[in-house]
């Protein structure tokens, strides 16, 4: 595997192999401590992040290798001028993998053009966040034991959310998934998903304004914020930004087997008095991410059957 710039680069048995990989690892983690002995992970954040950025770099220490890199457009020679693809170029001569995020939709992919070592998409714009997504599915499999036969509704900032937009795209290829889509008119999900995806495959959805009219019929439900940094007008952000505020009294409407799912940073939309109920999965999908991330690694690298199962 040399690249993953989007969930759909994987195969379902990709995705099906990563998550065993992840599991084993989640197992007895100290067996992986020196796999990747002498490797070097390059995490290049061109565009700030705090969980996806850490959780690269602790994957890739537990697994015994070093990191490199940047947090910041402003801390590397882009700030001089240099092209994303002179950066990759430059990196890749002193790494064996690199993680990118990128605020431009498609930069990953035009990096990938010169990058020499295997290039991982770690958010670009509001276009795709595959690492996310893996992390998401494996939340998923360990709460609810499958993809399919699954309601998973998604709140929030459905027009700019790049991990709604990732994973809508992974678990379409499910069986009978349903997907219910809370957002208001201004953030409702991109008309080329809509298109491209849901419709061309037949896909069952429906869009609604107010939560409390779904969340009890729902399996999961994935919160979103309302991110600032991609809004051109302050007063729309301002006016959009507590639109959804998931409380405990909404989720007395809930069922007692449905999951909350955030991929975080929250904001105001999770009430922190959520965070104490057990249905609340949030901080387990930061856990998650590292081992997923520690699996995918591994497979990238072809360390994947260094060490033999459990």
């Amino acid at each position: 595997m040399k690249y993953l710039i989007e969930p759909n680069d994987l195969s379902v048995k990709e995705i099906d192999e990563l998550i065993m990989l992840a599991n084993d690892i989640i197992k007895d983690p100290s067996r992986y401590q020196d796999v990747c002995k002498h490797k070097i992970l390059a995490t290049l954040f061109f565009e700030p992040s705090t969980r996806t950025r850490l959780s690269f770099e602790s994957a890739m220490l537990s697994l015994g290798g070093s990191v490199l890199g940047f947090s910041s457009a402003s801390n590397s020679s882009t700030s001089k001028g240099e092209s994303v693809t002179d950066t990759i170029w430059t990196v890749s001569c002193y790494s064996d993998i690199i993680a990118m995020r990128h605020p431009k939709e498609g930069a990953p992919l035009v990096a990938l053009r010169r990058s020499k070592v295997p290039l991982i998409n770690a958010g670009d714009g509001g276009h795709n966040h595959p690492t996310q997504t893996l992390t998401d599915l494996l939340t998923i499999q360990r709460e609810k034991g499958s993809f399919e036969n699954l309601t998973i509704g998604f709140c929030g900032d459905l027009k700019f959310g790049r991990t709604v937009h990732s994973l809508l795209k992974a678990l379409s290829r499910y069986k009978n998934t349903k997907f219910v889509f809370i957002s208001p008119k201004e953030l409702m999900i991109p008309e080329y998903l809509k298109k491209d995806l849901l419709e061309r495959e037949n896909l069952n959805y429906v869009e609604v304004e107010r939560m409390e009219d779904v969340i009890g019929d729902l399996d999961i439900l994935y919160m979103t914020r309302v991110q600032r940094e991609r809004f051109f007008n302050e007063q729309d952000y301002i006016r959009l930004k507590d639109y959804y505020i998931l409380d405990e009294d909404k989720m007395k409407l809930a069922s007692k087997d449905m999951i909350v799912m955030h991929p975080l940073p929250r904001v105001n939309e999770i009430s922190t008095k959520v965070d104490d109920d057990p249905r609340a999965k949030y901080f387990d999908q930061v856990q998650n991410g590292r081992y997923i991330r520690m699996a995918l690694i591994l497979t990238m690298l072809g360390l994947d059957k260094e060490v033999e199962r459990l």
